[in-house]
């Protein structure tokens, strides 16, 4: 099989990246479906390859964790979208806790999970920490749910809501819910 030659085509999309968006218009829709995989694919073997998750994770367990205990918004660290999560225990029946759900599906189920360590919490009230890597994915989305749980019952207390945009992680909304009896 002869090789194949892409310089045309790679300089092309380089120089003008609105030749992507005509190239993607002219295609079928099972030929734009196998290009979306392959896009993804190659976005976390590059993610994948070119970082050092240990470290960006060692680095997030030191500074993404605030006096409260529950971990910062996410951030991008390229290769990677670093993602703190924790569960602060105040008794058995009571805790807080802030995680993040990406797509819809919590981070721990989520297919674009590259790589997670999770800790116990330092000091005296229990509960743990975790720090996920995502590979930075365009349209990915991602929202920051802060949380607690209260005599046997949990309730939802905030969300941020992210997007990721030309490799930018995008604050898209913010809401607060209110416990249901509350005025």
């Amino acid at each position: 099989m002869a090789t194949r030659r892409y310089g045309t085509i790679v300089r092309h999309l380089t120089e003008d990246p609105e030749t992507a968006v005509e190239l993607t218009r002219k295609l079928s829709d099972d030929v734009l479906d196998h290009l979306a995989a392959a896009i993804s694919d190659e976005t976390r073997r590059r993610a994948i390859e070119g970082g050092d998750p240990d470290a960006v994770i060692a680095e997030a367990f030191e500074t993404a964790f605030g006096r409260d205990g529950l971990g910062s918004v996410p951030w991008i660290e390229k290769p990677y979208i670093v993602c703190p999560g924790a569960m602060v225990m105040r008794n058995q029946r009571n805790h807080t806790c802030r995680f993040v759900s990406v797509d819809d599906t919590w981070i721990w189920n989520s297919l674009n999970l590259l790589q997670e360590d999770k800790r116990s919490s330092p000091g005296p009230k229990g509960g743990f920490r975790a720090v996920a890597l995502l590979p930075i994915t365009e349209k990915l989305e991602l929202d920051v749910v802060t949380g607690r749980q209260r005599g046997g019952g949990h309730q939802v207390d905030h969300v941020i809501s992210y997007v990721v945009r030309r490799g930018k992680l995008v604050e898209v909304s913010q809401r607060t819910i209110k416990a249901p009896n509350s005025h």
